[in-house]
């Protein structure tokens, strides 16, 4: 399948039980919904789906049931986060074993590489994998930067062909697209600055409150790239409240209250998170009850072309 990296691609929220098991029945759940708002690929195992806390075996059974539920219509793309080049390594293996059409790569985790050692990371993983490669630049979350300059060492490498920008700086969009192109795809991975990026060019979004709003998330996404900017602010400035809740420490929460509100998920999380509590389960409530409340209804638009060959 050919990832052409463009659209609305959910980070999904890894499902669990009470007792911490994965609950695949919500999972598939989930990711139907997605389908069927017209999402154009999944993104797994990232920092909203716990990654760090799922087990090989756990990731190679999400990837698995994700390829089946969607039928291979859309891709499904696994997220590498690890400390060390060896476990980067054997993560993309597995990930490629498992069946999935690409992968997210974040830097080094836990260390502050340089910027020849995040290349030479980058690079390693590249060369050792026939998949396609979206590197995700995050440096307020993990406090490495991929700079402009860095991608013209990394895009030597072919199968390195996109980045899911999170720098918070919008001004990346522009600087990115003029330095490379098409040659370089852009995703924005930042909720609150998804219609502002998407206007000022970038491919797609790798999006968040996606998990609990599908419809609504897909509708910005179709009504921006058909020129719609008005229909499209309209429900973002409703969606805006929502889409802070991710960018918090606590996202992961924020977001399966969210998805419990919609009936898309369950508020299981995995030690050492906790459930919200208190003061700040309340102001999340808060949120997600007016959003519910105001949800407005959505104009009517084409879905673009799935993203496969």
């Amino acid at each position: 399948m050919e990832v052409k990296w463009e659209g609305v691609m959910p980070a999904i929220t890894t499902k669990f039980t009470k007792d911490d098991r994965l609950d695949m029945e919500l999972f598939n759940k989930n990711i139907l919904a997605q389908q069927e708002a017209g999402v154009h690929g999944i993104v797994l195992g990232g920092s909203l789906g716990e990654a760090s806390t799922l087990t090989d075996k756990e990731k190679e059974i999400l990837t698995k049931e994700t390829l089946l539920t969607v039928s291979r219509q859309i891709p499904v793309v696994m997220t590498i986060a690890e400390q060390s080049t060896q476990m980067a390594l054997h993560a993309a293996q597995n990930a490629e074993k498992y069946g999935a059409n690409a992968l997210m790569v974040l830097p080094p985790m836990r260390y502050k590489a340089t910027d020849h050692e995040t290349i030479t990371y980058f690079k390693a993983i590249a060369q050792n994998s026939n998949l396609p490669i979206m590197i995700y630049n995050n440096p307020v979350d993990y406090k490495i930067e991929v700079t402009p300059e860095m991608f013209d060492s990394l895009l030597e490498m072919e199968n390195i062909q996109a980045v899911k920008e999170s720098s918070r700086d919008i001004i990346n969009i522009g600087r990115l697209r003029n330095k490379f192109g098409n040659r370089l795809k852009i995703l924005t991975g930042v909720d609150p600055l998804a219609l502002e990026s998407l206007v000022l060019g970038a491919d797609g979004w790798v999006a968040g409150l996606v998990c609990a709003f599908p419809r609504e998330t897909v509708a910005i996404y179709e009504l921006a790239k058909s020129g719609r900017i008005q229909e499209a602010t309209k429900i973002y400035r409703w969606f805006l409240p929502l889409l802070e809740l991710d960018i918090s420490p606590q996202l992961v929460q924020n977001i399966k209250l969210a998805e419990v509100a919609t009936g898309l998920g369950s508020e299981y999380v995995r030690l050492p998170r906790l459930q919200l509590v208190g003061q700040e389960r309340n102001r999340v409530l808060g949120v997600i009850n007016e959003g519910l409340r105001t949800r407005p209804e959505l104009p009517k638009y084409e879905l673009s072309a799935k993203m496969l060959h």
